[in-house]
């Protein structure tokens, strides 16, 4: 971690952000050892802009180092909802803060738009990620499974 100070900024998401995200979006993937599972691509995210939303970390020499995407959910049990789908942060710039100032912009955007719960989801082996969570104050459950049906 360098301790040369790193001034940055969170700021919502354009269309012309699609290509760094995608290439965070493909980073997390290698760091969760899954590269091959990447679909996405910049065109899609075009076409499908209306169904999520990000936030960019950016340097102020504009280099996007960071970023969160999510959408609004409804979970029948209480209601409208915000899912976290990625949370990513470039390796070199980890623990300087830019990964809670992340969370705690989504945190406050779902809280704007009357969210009832923000849910997103943590590899059970990505130990730092779970302890970061925990120092936010986030209740994590082992009792639920993923169930996914791709087509």
């Amino acid at each position: 971690m360098s301790s040369e100070p790193l001034n940055y900024s969170i700021r919502p998401a354009t269309e012309a952000d699609f290509p760094a995200i995608l290439g965070l979006i493909k980073e997390l993937a290698e760091f969760e050892k899954a590269p091959e599972k990447v679909r996405n691509s910049v065109e899609q995210m075009k076409a499908e802009k209306d169904y999520f939303e990000a936030l960019v970390a950016e340097k102020d020499d504009g280099e996007i180092i960071g970023m969160a995407l999510y959408f609004y959910a409804y979970y029948t049990w209480v209601g409208k909802s915000m899912y976290l789908d990625d949370l990513y942060v470039k390796e070199k710039y980890r623990g300087r803060g830019v990964g809670k100032a992340l969370l705690n912009r989504v945190i406050d955007t779902a809280r704007k738009n009357n969210c009832k719960r923000l849910r997103w989801q943590v590899l059970e082996w990505n130990t730092p990620a779970i302890e970061f969570y925990k120092k936010m104050g986030v209740t994590l459950d082992d009792e639920w499974i993923n169930c996914d049906l791709e087509f």
